[in-house]
C-alpha cells in the first residue's frame, strides 16, 4: 500500500457547501474536513498547483494539488487531484458512457524547475524542445522507447534537450536502486554511452546482492563503479531528489515522458520534430535512356 493510501480517505462523491465557482480557501477548507482523516498527520498548507477545465464535460474543473503535510516527524508532501462542479467534489471522475476515468487522463505540466544542468542528460540546453523522462533502466516499456529517445536526441541535439530523472521502481525489480543510483554517478562523470547501455543489461530483477551488481554493470556496460560511490550520501540525496519531482507530477509509473512542458501520454511526440527525409528525385532514379 502507497503512502497515499494509507494517509488518504476518498469517497467517491462528496457534496459540500461551496459557491458556484470555489474559491481556493474554500477548496483547501474541503481537503482538511474530507480528504485526509489520520489523526497523525498535521496538515501544515496546501499548494493549489494548476486548474484545468474539462471540455468534454461541461461545469467540470480539475485541481491538481499537492498537500504538505507532516507524518511520522517527516515533512511529506501528497499530491492529489479532485474535480470540482458547483457544489460537488470528487476525486475520481469516470465517463460512463465512455469509459474514461480523467484521473488517468490528466497530469501537471512541468515547470523550469525541472530542467536544470545536472539533468539534462543528452542535447542542448537552447535546443527548441524540451523532453522531460521518468524512467527505471529494468522497466521493460523503458527499455522499449529509450533507446529511440537517446538515438533521436544524439542526432539532433540543437532540436532536442533530454533532461533525465530516475523513478527506480523497486518493488517490481530491486536491482533497480543499485542499477539507478550507478547510472546517476555515471551522469555526473560524463560517461553518456554507459547510461544508454544500462537499458540492455541482462540481470536478474531481484537481486540485491551490489557485489554481483557492479559487477554486472562493468562487464555489460564498461562503466567500472565502487561501493563507496555507490550508495556516497550525494548519490542516495540525488535519488530522493528525483522521487520528489516526480511525487509533485503525480508520476506513479514509468516510462513518463513530457514534451515541451506537457504530459506526452502516448510518449511519440518527439516523432513530429525529427527531420523529414529528403524525397528521392524521379529523375535520379529513373532508367537511362539506351
Amino acid at each position: 500500500m502507497s503512502l497515499m493510501s494509507k494517509l488518504l480517505t476518498a469517497t467517491l462523491i462528496a457534496s459540500v457547501s461551496l459557491s458556484a465557482t470555489p474559491t481556493d480557501k474554500e477548496l483547501m477548507k474541503y481537503v482538511k474536513r474530507n480528504i485526509i482523516k489520520n489523526g497523525s498527520v498535521k496538515i501544515n498548507s496546501i499548494e493549489i498547483l494548476e486548474k484545468r477545465t474539462i471540455p468534454a464535460l461541461k461545469g467540470w474543473e480539475a485541481f491538481l494539488t499537492n498537500i504538505h503535510i507532516t507524518f511520522n516527524k517527516k515533512d511529506v508532501d501528497v499530491p492529489e487531484m479532485m474535480f470540482v462542479n458547483r457544489n460537488v467534489i470528487t476525486p475520481v471522475l469516470v465517463d460512463y458512457t465512455t469509459g474514461k476515468n480523467y484521473r488517468n487522463e490528466i497530469r501537471p505540466n512541468a515547470t523550469k524547475e525541472y530542467y536544470d544542468d545536472k539533468h539534462l542528460l543528452m542535447g542542448n540546453a537552447n535546443a527548441e524542445h524540451k523532453i522531460l523522462i521518468f524512467s527505471d533502466p529494468q522497466c521493460p516499456f523503458c527499455q522499449d522507447i529509450m533507446p529511440d529517445i537517446f538515438k533521436a536526441v544524439r542526432k539532433n541535439p540543437n532540436t532536442f534537450a533530454l533532461y533525465y530523472y530516475h523513478l527506480p521502481l523497486l518493488r517490481i525489480h530491486p536491482v533497480s536502486g543499485p542499477l539507478t543510483r550507478a547510472m546517476h554517478v555515471a551522469q555526473t562523470k560524463g560517461d553518456i554511452d554507459a547510461i544508454t547501455k544500462f537499458y540492455s543489461m541482462k540481470i536478474n530483477p531481484k537481486e540485491t546482492n551490489e557485489d554481483k551488481i557492479i559487477k554486472a554493470i562493468k562487464e555489460q556496460t564498461g562503466f567500472v563503479i565502487t561501493k563507496g560511490e555507490l550508495n556516497s550520501k550525494e548519490v542516495m540525496d540525488a535519488m530522493i531528489a528525483d522521487e520528489k519531482m516526480s511525487s509533485k507530477l503525480m508520476i506513479s509509473g514509468t516510462p513518463t515522458v513530457y514534451l515541451d512542458d506537457k504530459w506526452d501520454k502516448k510518449r511519440d511526440g518527439y516523432l513530429e520534430f525529427l527531420p523529414k527525409p529528403k524525397p528521392v528525385s524521379a529523375t535520379k532514379n529513373a532508367p537511362k535512356a539506351k
